[in-house]
């Protein structure tokens, strides 16, 4: 069933990836009319986020930025899969790296670098930034149930020299790549909501006491890696920007958590400023009135 159901869809989505970008956007402005007034994909959730994080918003305020940020969700589906298509160049001309001197200073140190950063903005082209240096890039990813969308998803975010692994496979692969003396850059979504029984940090995002993922700092320390941000914005639809902001050069000389406190203080940032581009549709606090069953 996986195959046909695959079979089925491949052909619709290679279709919509060769499209050009004015027809390409043109049909996701189709796609945010069906998915925003006739399925309400996630409606509840979006709504229910944006009043807790923003209860100073009015109603009307409130659902300008929701009707912004399915406009944007579309967008960012669809640019997936374009990337099935997308050439080098075309890719490199609408995700831009502003800061390559910084990307300079990260191979200079000799070290692996974990990028920390968020479901904010265009994540999926991220891949791009993999053109700009010499550091052999790593994406730690979800497996998709569907063994041949998984596939597709691999073969699309691998067409530019990232590299996915599982979140169980990092450390022997850094590992490994440290003995041979290869320096390796790794992303890591780190603001998604851990299951509880896992939780051992909580502290505020967005104005909410919240858990954590404390992964991505557990492994910077334990395996000496150089921390960064990669703080992506959208500069105008279907393009860009993304800059290198510098966490930890030396994590373990850190208090515990506090490189975590930075990326959620920089992500944090950046959706009050723009909320619209951020991922409202995951239940990101949906653990909040827990804080009292669980030791921080």
């Amino acid at each position: 069933m996986q195959l046909v159901v695959y079979i089925l869809i491949y052909p619709f989505l290679l279709l919509i990836s060769i499209l050009p970008f004015r027809l390409f956007y043109l049909f996701s402005d189709f796609v945010y009319l069906l998915i925003y007034y006739v399925v309400g994909y996630r409606k509840k959730t979006v709504g229910t986020n944006l009043r807790l994080v923003f209860p100073e918003k009015s109603e009307k305020d409130i659902i300008q930025i929701q009707k912004k940020f399915y406009k944007h969700l579309c967008d960012l589906f669809l640019e997936m899969i374009k990337t099935i298509t997308i050439s080098k160049e075309q890719l490199s001309k609408r995700f831009v790296i502003t800061n390559p001197k910084e990307v300079k200073r990260l191979e200079s140190l000799g070290k692996s670098v974990i990028c920390f950063f968020g479901h904010y903005a265009s994540y999926e082209w991220s891949i791009a930034v993999d053109n700009e240096t010499k550091l052999k890039g790593y994406a730690v990813y979800k497996r998709i149930a569907n063994t041949y969308f998984n596939d597709l998803v691999k073969r699309i975010r691998s067409r530019f020299n990232t590299t996915l692994i599982h979140t169980r496979e990092t450390v022997s692969v850094l590992t490994k790549n440290e003995t041979k003396g290869i320096s390796s850059l790794i992303g890591f979504l780190s603001d998604q909501s851990p299951k509880q029984y896992k939780t051992s940090y909580w502290t505020e995002f967005m104005g909410v006491n919240v858990p954590c993922f404390t992964g991505g700092e557990r492994l910077a320390k334990k395996l000496d890696l150089v921390a960064v941000y990669l703080k992506i914005s959208k500069i105008k639809r279907g393009y860009y920007q993304a800059e290198f902001v510098p966490l930890a050069d030396n994590a373990n000389t850190f208090k515990d958590f506090s490189i975590t406190d930075k990326f959620l203080s920089e992500l944090e940032q950046q959706i009050y400023d723009a909320p619209e581009y951020y991922l409202w549709t995951h239940k990101r606090w949906k653990h909040k009135d827990k804080y009292h069953l669980v030791k921080p």
